[in-house]
This record gives C-alpha cells, structure tokens and sequence, in this order.
C-alpha cells in the first residue's frame, strides 16, 4: 500500500515549539532546516501579520537560561544535544534586538569597555569592524560565580579573538597576569533569568556560558553577573560576534532582504536615509517652505502639529458615525500590544526577552491604579513606565498621560499618536511586543 501523498519524507522529524502563552505546535522540518527556515513556517501556519523579527529561544526554565538560536544554526542539532530528562524547549517569539549592535554600535559596545591595545584593525574603527563582522576586544570588571560553590569573586575579564581570560593581578593585561578561562569556538552564551535566587547572583544581570556539545548541567556553567544592562548585553554580544563573526553579518543581510528580495532591501534602504534626512518645515508663507533651523522653533512647531492632530482625532471621534457605538472602549483588548494585567516585573521581562531596542513597548493594565494603564517602553537599553490615567473633559472620557494637556478618546489613538509624535516620551512608539499563540 503507498503511503499518503502528504506524508514526511524519511530526512524529516518533528520538533515541538511553544509559543509565550505556553500552547505548543508540532511541525515537520527536513534535516539540516535553519532556525530562520523554521520561523518562516511557523510564521505561514501561524497566520502572523509580519514575517520579520522572529526567532526560536533557548530556554531551560528549571536553570534558568535561555539563547536566542541564530539564524544559520541547525535546529535538529542543537536539540539532540538536549537531555532527555530535562525540561528544555523551543519558543516561538519576536526579538527585534538580534542585530541591533550593527545598527548602533556604540550604544551596545561603550568605549569604555573596549580595549585600547585590543586586537582591532588599526585601519579601522571600533564601530566600523563592528558592522563589518568583527569585534573589538572587550575588558571589565565581572563577578564570576566559583565552581561548586555559592561564594562569588570580583574579577577583570578580556575577550578576544582567542579566548576569555581574567587577570590575576586587577587590570593587568601583562600575558603572566593573564589566566585562560574558555575558548570560544565551542560555546554558547545564555541569559540567566532570576539569577538572585537561583545562583545568589550579586546583580539582577547575570549570564553564562557552557559548552555547545554538551547537554546543558548546573556543574558545566560558568556564570557571570555584570553591574548593569548595557554591560551584560556588550558581553553577551561580543562573545556571539566573536564566535560567528562574519557570518552574523551575512545573517543580518538576508534579514533585510525580505523573501530574498533585493529589491525590498533597496526601497528600505532608501527609506531609512528618507527618514534620517527628514527636517522641520514652515509652510506658512506666501513663497513656499522654509526649512526651521532653530531647535526651539522646531519642538514648537512639533507640539503644536500634535495639537492640531489631537483636535482633529477628538472631532473626528465626535462625529454621528464615529462614535463610542462605532468604535468600543475596549477596542484596545484586541490589540497585539495590549498584554492584560501583567505585572511590572514580566512586563520588563517580555521587552528583555523580544529585544532591548529603542521604541519597543505594551501597554497593561495598572495592578496599583484601578481604570489605569501602563505604557511600557524600551529606550537606551531600559524599560521605562508611564503610568495613562483616565479623565473627563465635557463629559466625555478620555486618557492622557501628561496630566490633561493631550487628551486620547482611547488607547488605540493613544499608541497612534505616539507613533509619529514622541509628546512626552523619549522616542516614539516603534515595535509592539506581540505573543502569537500556536
């Protein structure tokens, strides 16, 4: 009897993935298949509405750690490597900080951090050999967990192209004061999730690293714990271009090339400089527009356009036709950046986990503030939040987040304005941190 047309050839098996809210789906991938040929199938079955920025994690939840996999890494590969007792998975999630370093360099590695003898091309720039796939050397201080033990130690580390090594003489880079700690070439480097209580880290940012051959055990992990956010993310990124070097950037490329379409990278390309070049004009007067030079004027001539917006929404909204029947209050629950009663601390997490890049946000409901919202947004590697309160104006309901000056009917005109008006944040709202369930 011939089998079914639509059965798996032999050269294919069946990983399980999970989604963020804990659903799970089952999928055929051929041998040797990509994390990034697996995201684009659960990106068809999935129905997303996007196909960009999504990645497969690591995640071993009874340790602690997880990895975002790159793209180029075999899938079946890094699972058989898994021990079959444990409690390790795949999650299908977005992260949109998986290149970031390329595009900012020096907010992911300070000068402060790199080396001045490091072993960077004297040609060329720290942030030039960081965009062409390369890593400078990174030094600093780190507290590093002692084997087998709970006691933890202050010491200064360097990484190269050759290895990690710490000194045993403070900051001395003189080789007899060097110790040799780990080679590169085979390791992965891991997150650590609640560090403090499951390893008595000193810091909330902690990571690890641990042979990539090996299933992953507590006694194999060597791990770390930095003084802060950007220090932790200038390791683990340095210790990921130093592994795969130019192939990340060769990675980074096929990202922007959408579908392998060169085209598509080109518009967007042309996009990106349009955008940087764009200035504040003045269209008042008789003979054309003029470009505003003074940055006062420009801010002014900012709120006052956000203003006129906010005008326009509120008569729009009043109209017969448009009104609280025609759109619902609670027209904000089906919106992929509306992530229910959270709480503060997985609201932080959930950013972390999808990507520390400015203008990535969600939006939830206040646990401290009853009728409130929290709008959560990533800016300069950290989440800030600001708290939407409701109010009444004419008698009508609305939101505002600056005490009344700008006032929304609801928190979906609330995120549309902030997408091309900052008002009172840092940066506009860019990326919504969405969950696809499976």
């Amino acid at each position: 009897m011939d089998p079914p047309s639509d059965a798996p050839t032999p050269s294919s098996l069946l990983p399980t993935v999970f989604s963020e809210d804990n659903n799970s789906r089952s999928l055929w991938v051929s041998a040797g298949s990509t994390a990034r040929e697996v995201c684009s199938l659960l990106v068809k079955t999935a129905h997303c509405s996007d196909v960009e920025n999504w990645a497969l994690l690591e995640l071993h939840p009874s340790l602690g750690l997880e990895r975002c996999l790159e793209d180029h890494e075999d899938v079946l590969k890094i699972q058989a490597a898994w021990s079959l007792k444990g409690d390790t998975r795949l999650v299908f999630c977005k992260n949109y900080a998986k290149y970031e370093f390329f595009r900012k360099p020096t907010l992911f590695f300070p000068q402060n951090m790199i080396s001045d003898r490091g072993d960077v091309e004297k040609e060329m720039t720290s942030s030039q050999l960081i965009q062409s796939g390369g890593c400078p050397e990174i030094q600093g201080f780190l507290h590093v967990k002692e084997q087998s033990r709970k006691s933890w130690k202050k010491l200064y580390f360097f990484l190269r192209r050759s290895g990690l090594y710490c000194s045993t003489k403070g900051t001395s880079k003189e080789p007899r004061h060097l110790q040799y700690v780990a080679e590169l070439e085979d390791l992965n480097v891991y997150t650590v999730v609640n560090g403090r209580k499951l390893y008595g880290a000193p810091t909330d940012f902690s990571f690890c690293i641990k042979p990539s051959r090996k299933p992953v055990r507590a006694q194999d992990l060597k791990i770390f714990s930095a003084e802060n956010e950007q220090t932790r993310t200038c390791w683990t990124s340095a210790f990921r271009l130093f592994k795969h070097g130019k192939q990340l950037q060769c990675n980074y490329q096929l990202s922007q090339l959408r579908h392998g379409n060169l085209e598509a990278r080109n518009v967007s390309d042309i996009k990106s400089k349009s955008e940087a070049s764009l200035v504040a004009m003045d269209f008042s007067g008789k003979a054309g527009g003029r470009v505003i030079q003074n940055p006062t004027e420009a801010q002014s001539v900012e709120r006052e356009e956000g203003q006129a917006w906010r005008r326009r929404e509120a008569l729009r909204c009043s109209l017969p036709n448009l009104s609280s029947a025609a759109r619902p209050a609670s027209i904000h629950t089906t919106q992929p950046w509306f992530h229910g009663g959270v709480s503060r601390s997985d609201a932080q997490r959930l950013i972390e986990k999808q990507g520390l890049v400015d203008g990535m946000f969600l939006i939830r409901a206040s646990q401290q503030h009853a009728q409130c919202f929290v709008l959560s947004l990533c800016y300069k590697l950290k989440t800030k939040h600001y708290l939407i309160i409701p109010c009444e104006d004419g008698g009508r309901k609305y939101f505002t987040m600056d005490d009344g000056d700008t006032l929304f009917i609801d928190l979906l005109q609330l995120v549309e304005f902030h997408q091309i008006n900052k008002g009172i944040l840092p940066v506009c709202l860019k990326h919504p941190c969405v969950c696809v369930a499976l």
